[in-house]
C-alpha cells in the first residue's frame, strides 16, 4: 500500500505547484486494460490466493510485469513513462533472476514490521543467495509514514517517473522551472 500512498502524495504536489490535474484527462492511454489486469493479478496473488502453489504465484507475478511492460511500451511517448518503465523493469529483472521473488533485506523487513519467514511465498522476501540483492527491497519506509513497507531502487525510480509525468502533463510551475533552466543551459552552451 505504500506505493499507491506515495503516488497520491505526488499527485497532491501538482496543484500545490500550480499544475492543473484536469490536464491528466488529455492523456490518451493505450492498453489501460492490461494495467488494470496486472494490478488485479498483484492483489490476487498477494491477498486472495497467497497460499496457492509457489509456481502459480511466480507465474502470476511475472505475468503482471509483462502486462505492465506491454502497456508502458505502448505509451512510451508520455513524459515520465520511460523512467517508470526503467524502475519497473529493474524490479522485474531482479524478480526473474531470483525465481519469482524480489530479494528483501531482513533488516529492512524487521524495521518495517514484516515477518521474514522464507517458507511462505511473498513477492518480496528474504532469500538465501539472492542475485543483485542491492536492487531488491533494501530500505524500510520511515516510521512516521503510514503504510510501512520496504522499497527498492526500482520503486524510487518509478515514483520519480510518476512525479515527472504528473508535473509535466499538468504543466506545474516545477516543470516550468526545470524547462526554463534547461533552455537557459542550452543557450549558454551554444
Amino acid at each position: 500500500m505504500f506505493m499507491p500512498f506515495a503516488f497520491v502524495l505526488i499527485l497532491l504536489t501538482v496543484p500545490l505547484a500550480g499544475g492543473r490535474l484536469g490536464r491528466l484527462s488529455e492523456i490518451r492511454v493505450r492498453h489501460s486494460g492490461f494495467i488494470a489486469l496486472a494490478l488485479g493479478l498483484q492483489v490476487l496473488m498477494t491477498s486472495v490466493i497467497a497460499d496457492a502453489p509457489h509456481a502459480l504465484l511466480i507465474g502470476l507475478h511475472m505475468t503482471s510485469y509483462a502486462l505492465v511492460a506491454w502497456a508502458l511500451w505502448g505509451n512510451r511517448s508520455i513524459p515520465g513513462l520511460p523512467l517508470i518503465a526503467l524502475g519497473g523493469g529493474t524490479n522485474a529483472s531482479v524478480i526473474a533472476l531470483n525465481g519469482g521473488t524480489l530479494p528483501a533485506s531482513a533488516d529492512a523487513l524487521a524495521r518495517a514490521g514484516f515477518p521474514t519467514d522464507p517458507a511462505v511465498y511473498k513477492n518480496s522476501g528474504v532469500l538465501k543467495d539472492p542475485v543483485l540483492a542491492w536492487l531488491g527491497d533494501i530500505a524500510a519506509t520511515p516510521g512516521w509514514l503510514p503504510f510501512r513497507n520496504v522499497i527498492s531502487i526500482g520503486d524510487v525510480v518509478v515514483l520519480i517517473g510518476a512525479a515527472v509525468m504528473l508535473h509535466t502533463v499538468c504543466r506545474s510551475q516545477l516543470h516550468a522551472a526545470v524547462a526554463s533552466r534547461r533552455s537557459t543551459e542550452a543557450t549558454v552552451a551554444a
